[in-house]
């Protein structure tokens, strides 16, 4: 039986008609006949909607060590609490977070999970809060300025929701915010959302497939539009401000491609951009430094997630092991090592740290 070590884990890509071809830039080995919208880092699901995962299981198969070839959730049932420490497992009996990037070429469906009152009166129905980091925005193919919808304006109602699903005029009575990289925007369960073109994110959020559409940008797009969901969405939604959007202020404040000609900036800095009942973000900026991926002062017994944004050259090390991690690669720590692992950064390192609550 191994020892927990760090583990790399290979991307589930999924196919989507808004999706781009962005993921590449984060190592993805993209198909060359279709667009791809998502890559699912950290999966570890028993079944899947057929709009979203695609309607089967998904779980994550580890790259690296003595457990390569298998999956996360073999990792859970060899090391148990050594993985796990105090987190629980899902409500399906899997590892309690999804972490994706998402690549959105056009508008996704405006569209909102469970509240909390409904999914306790439907036991089907889960809880989906996720909060999306910023990685890139740029204009969509019209030259409009990339957003995010987020909520409604102020005094919308539910009547007025509903007849405007009816009416096909969902987009005139949502918010929406100007997607700035670096920015993390969370969106508790209940939350009626969407990703606007041109927008590409890191997503930390709770293991749940549940989604009730409302809008689907069809005539827009010219693409058949798929099942809304009145009823449902209707009763779900919230009327209340999302929560204001947070901010990693170094992130990306180096140019990549002319980093090489560039003395390295020696140090480090760690904001947190995210904290929930299910999970917190931080955002980790670093040069030719080792940065302990826990905080000094968190004492959680827990797993985190580890997605190198970008990098020139960087490794995660524990204990006398030190394994490798190029940019765009994310990795699942184990809670018994979490404390004493570190990332040993070279010039303009970036990474999102998600650690289960």
């Amino acid at each position: 039986m191994s020892n927990p070590y760090p583990l790399i884990l290979e991307p589930i890509l999924k196919p989507k008609v808004w999706g781009g071809r962005r993921l590449a830039e984060y190592a993805k080995h993209l198909p060359a006949d279709e667009p791809t919208g998502e890559s699912w880092e950290l999966a570890d699901l028993a079944s899947t909607s057929t709009s979203g995962g695609g309607g089967d299981s998904a779980h994550s198969t580890i790259a690296n060590g003595e457990l390569a070839g298998k999956t996360i959730r073999d990792a859970i049932e060899q090391w148990g609490t050594d993985l796990l420490g105090d987190a629980k497992l899902s409500e399906t009996g899997g590892f309690p977070l999804l972490v994706k990037y998402l690549d959105a070429r056009e508008h996704l469906s405006i569209q909102v999970h469970p509240s909390p009152e409904y999914a306790s009166s439907h036991p089907d129905a889960h809880l989906k809060t996720e909060s999306w980091f910023i990685l890139d925005a740029q204009p969509d193919a019209d030259g409009n300025p990339p957003v995010i919808y987020k909520g409604f304006q102020e005094g919308v109602t539910a009547d007025d929701l509903r007849a405007a699903i009816e009416n096909g005029t969902v987009p005139d009575i949502m918010r929406t915010e100007l997607a700035v990289p670096g920015h993390c925007h969370t969106l508790p369960s209940g939350t009626v959302h969407a990703l606007g073109a041109g927008v590409l994110v890191a997503e930390i959020q709770t293991p749940s497939d549940t989604t009730f559409r409302v809008y689907d940008w069809a005539k827009e797009y010219g693409r058949e539009g798929r099942e809304l969901h009145i009823d449902q969405a209707v009763e779900c939604a919230s009327f209340e401000q999302p929560p204001v959007a947070e901010h990693a202020e170094a992130f990306l404040a180096d140019d990549m491609a002319n980093m090489s000609a560039m003395p390295p900036r020696i140090g480090s800095t760690r904001h947190n951009v995210a904290s929930t009942d299910h999970y917190t973000i931080d955002v980790i900026s670093a040069s030719c430094e080792s940065v302990p991926l826990v905080a000094a002062d968190d004492n959680r017994n827990t797993p985190l997630v580890v997605m190198l944004i970008k990098t020139m050259g960087a490794s995660l090390a524990s204990g006398n092991h030190e394994h490798e991690l190029q940019a765009g690669q994310t990795a699942l720590i184990p809670a018994s090592i979490a404390k004493d692992c570190a990332l040993r950064s070279g010039p303009g390192t970036e990474a999102v740290i998600a650690r289960v609550q």
